[in-house]
């Protein structure tokens, strides 16, 4: 199980420190939440603080667009450094079009589900794919509670890439802490985005350690 650490959770105002505490942790990415407002209830921050940011680590950014219109933007967070971008397949830009800018740059595409979206929606696309994100909570807000009815469609994903892309990765955000994760990791998932678990945690490398361990007992 790879872990990535949900920059929502961090302290805002010392953001470099805050990912260089991860860093430490032994995170395996540094998750970034791109929110317009718009797309979804919530406005984060944009590429010029992702650039900012770059810096202060060479682990991958895995950049999280909750965004209307990503194809619009992928210029700028190609710029910014992000190594991974995945976009909603809800969202308002051409899908293919928007994979093929992503990739045109050199960095990895995946596409996020919402929790009422179905499986099958991302299966014409797996094999263009690095990753599927699927939401395992409504997205816009850190702290919410883990929805284990997403976890059918990881299996479900898991299957169809069998043939279409075998090396797809499956990701799931929202909720993930040491009473979840297990049920994550027998689902078949990946990588788990983690946010309060790992920012609040009194010691973050024990916090990631633990999470792993669970994850590996499965």
């Amino acid at each position: 199980m790879l872990i990535a650490p949900s920059l929502l959770s961090c302290d805002f105002s010392k953001m470099g420190q805050e990912i260089k505490r991860m860093e430490e942790a032994k995170a395996d990415f540094m998750h970034l939440d791109v929110m317009d407002g718009h797309f979804v209830p919530n406005i984060t921050f944009g590429a010029p603080v992702i650039k900012t940011i770059r810096s202060y680590t060479d682990v991958p950014f895995d950049v999280h667009l909750m965004i209307s219109e990503p194809l619009k933007y992928i210029d700028d967070f190609a710029s910014a450094g992000a190594d991974i971008i995945t976009f909603h397949i809800e969202s308002d830009s051409d899908i293919q079009q928007t994979i093929d800018k992503i990739k045109s740059k050199g960095i990895k595409a995946g596409l996020v589900i919402k929790p009422n979206t179905p499986a099958s929606m991302v299966f014409p696309y797996l094999k263009d794919l690095y990753m599927v994100l699927i939401m395992t909570v409504e997205p816009g807000f850190g702290g919410q509670s883990f929805m284990a009815d997403m976890l059918p469609k990881v299996s479900e994903i898991k299957e169809k890439s069998k043939t279409e892309n075998p090396r797809l990765l499956i990701e799931v955000d929202g909720g993930i802490a040491e009473d979840t994760i297990g049920q994550a990791a027998k689902a078949g998932v990946d990588i788990c985005v983690a946010g309060t678990a790992v920012f609040k945690a009194k010691d973050s490398k024990k916090a990631i350690e633990k999470l792993k361990a669970i994850a590996a007992e499965v």
